[in-house]
């Protein structure tokens, strides 16, 4: 490992190399309020395989500063990004990473003229480009009202940009940042401050570093980064064009930037790869053995090495329109209803489904439509009430297909009649499907996703009927109520391990499992009657399970806690948390409406 000083201009930069000078050179650029010791555990991770250069920008660390207190434009930082190549001897083309407002200067170098063939590639960690930007929000808002919902939430996480770039303001901003980072490293980041990192020159370095929002913000986002430092043909810049290859690490608990607008480089990059990580912003700090590995895999596929299957993944989840991309999907009971819908819509959007049911024929089935419509999908036959087959089945999927990053847990049986009249036989087999089944499936993938350290997402589907007390399915609402609480305390759980966990209460849904329900205690000939009745009620009420899939696909995106679907549902939800006492009188409402309808059918049953 060696310092040096770079000229560059009135400033002297500091850097520091670290590894071989005859391995490919990675170079690593930090944002703000930070150094480059931000990288050192990512660049120690590094330096066995790559040379590897870090340096503080102007204005932070051990680098010079300014006279001019706004000379940190874009066009300043790239001549600054061109004297380290130079002073460090990159004659190859070298790998840029960057973080925060270290990525939107690896942008600039990519998409602008100035630095063009000096770049093999760009991985980027939480700092989408100012053009990509301007085109998400001018989609997003003529997408809709649900678009334009995610342009103001992003204006929300973004309200301290004003504050930076407000005279004298900014500049009390920047003291309290500076008083306070040590500690959002710690609590809302997992990084524990450590000798580096935050560093001692941290209030003079936040202060500085309010330039690069007052000389930057608000800049025409098609304006070019400077002059062309090659001969070749020029790349349109309008919309942040690059054919660079490019690698985007999303951290998904992001606090500044929200999935969508991390994601904007989708479309404008021609190679592009996505990779999602359970951390925070500074995901260097608090996952430096991922980044350090997904930078590696990335290097050396992009210098010659062959593409393994985290790296096709990462390419397959950067396709526009297909926000799971080479995901693997699994989910059970997925032969038919709101298991099947759920498979069609997963492979719609570019996952790998597999469809694991206990009818064998019917996965086939739901694997052929897929199949037929383009997607790809395996069949599974597996009883979930079964803990040696669930064991077997968590096994398979991992040694042929990999860990999965999502699992809908769907697979359930319904029941109906007094609790009076429930045989020990059908408590145990509705327990067993309906809670164990679900118990088994977050369990056994769960413990996969945590090992494998990548994050992921876990689906329970519970009901309405969890909250909503019906005096007719008391085991049926009981299996779903205990999956509600489960799903609830498992996602505090599996938080730590940046893995999500959503519950899905769907309403009234139009599904086979209603021909199937079983009533307990009823005389022969009325359980039929009374199933036909009731399927004849859901069908009018006509809330197909496509519906139902979106709302999960959606909760997954948005690691939403619970989703509530039908209009029933949410009424429910809120009439049981508003009035619990209203909610039981129309429990009792449908007892007394429920009684007379048995009564009628038994009579005409004799």
């Amino acid at each position: 490992m060696r310092d040096q000083r770079v000229r560059s201009g009135e400033i002297e930069l500091a850097v520091r190399v670290r590894g071989e000078e005859h391995r490919p050179t990675v170079v690593l650029v930090h944002g703000y309020p930070d150094t480059g010791a931000m990288w050192d555990e990512v660049a120690e991770r590094l330096a066995g395989r790559f040379r590897v250069v870090v340096y503080d920008v102007r204005g932070a660390g051990a680098s010079s500063s300014p006279s001019d207190p706004l000379d940190y434009r874009l066009d300043a930082l790239m001549g600054d990004l061109g004297a380290v190549l130079d002073g460090v001897g990159a004659d190859e083309p070298v790998h840029l990473v960057g973080h925060d407002w270290g990525s939107l200067q690896g942008w600039e170098a990519v998409i602008g003229d100035r630095l063009r063939g000096r770049i093999a590639s760009f991985t980027s960690i939480s700092g989408p480009d100012r053009r990509h930007m301007a085109r998400w929000a001018r989609q997003a808002v003529r997408s809709g009202p649900r678009g334009v919902a995610e342009v103001l939430g992003q204006a929300r996480r973004s309200v301290y940009m004003p504050v930076f770039m407000a005279p004298k303001v900014g500049e009390v901003a920047a003291r309290v940042l500076s008083a306070g980072f040590p500690r959002v490293m710690g609590l809302r980041e997992g990084a524990e401050p450590r000798s580096g990192h935050p560093a001692e020159t941290l209030p003079m370095d936040a202060r500085n570093g309010l330039g690069l929002y007052r000389a930057n913000m608000g800049r025409r986002a098609t304006r070019s980064a400077g002059p062309a430092r090659s001969a070749g043909p020029a790349q349109p810049v309008d919309e942040g064009r690059t054919d660079v290859p490019v690698q985007l690490i999303v951290p998904i608990k992001d606090k500044y930037g929200s999935q969508s607008l991390l994601l904007s480089a989708r479309g404008p990059v021609s190679r592009l790869y996505v990779r999602r990580a359970p951390a925070g912003h500074w995901v260097a700090r608090s996952h430096p053995d991922l980044i350090a590995r997904w930078v590696s895999e990335f290097v050396e596929h992009i210098d010659g090495g062959p593409e393994t299957p985290a790296v096709a993944h990462a390419r397959a989840a950067a396709e526009p329109g297909k926000d799971f991309g080479g995901d693997l999907v699994v989910i059970t009971g997925a032969g038919s209803g709101i298991g099947r819908a759920t498979a069609h819509a997963f492979a719609d959007s570019g996952a790998r489904v597999v469809v694991a049911d206990i009818d064998e024929g019917a996965a086939k089935r739901t694997v052929d439509e897929i199949g037929a419509a383009g997607g790809e999908a395996h069949a599974y036959s597996v009883d979930v009430a079964d803990g040696d087959a669930m064991e077997q089945f968590a096994d398979y999927v991992r040694d042929s297909f990999g860990v999965p990053d999502v699992v809908v847990n769907n697979a359930g049986i319904a029941m109906a009649g007094s609790l009076l009249d429930t045989p020990e036989e059908d408590w145990a087999r509705i327990r067993a499907i309906n809670v164990d089944g679900m118990y088994r499936g977050s369990r056994l993938f769960g413990r996969q996703m945590a090992d494998r350290g990548e994050g992921g997402h876990i689906v329970n589907i519970s009901s309405m009927v969890a909250y909503l007390p019906n005096p007719e399915l008391p085991a049926y609402g009981a299996t779903k109520a205990a999956v509600l609480q489960m799903t609830e305390c498992f996602r505090l759980d599996m938080d730590r391990y940046g893995i999500g966990v959503s519950a899905i209460c769907p309403g009234a849904i139009d599904t086979p499992i209603t021909g199937r329900t079983r009533f307990v205690g009823m005389a022969p000939g009325v359980d039929g009657e009374l199933r036909e009745r009731m399927g004849r009620a859901v069908e009018r009420r006509g809330f197909p399970p496509e519906k139902v899939a979106k709302a999960v696909l959606r909760a997954v995106r948005q690691d939403t806690p619970v989703a509530y679907v039908a209009a029933e549902a949410r009424l429910g939800r809120a009439l049981s948390r508003v009035s619990p006492t209203a909610n039981r009188a129309i429990g009792r409402f449908g007892r007394i409406a429920g009684d007379r309808l048995l009564a009628n059918v038994e009579s005409r049953h004799g």
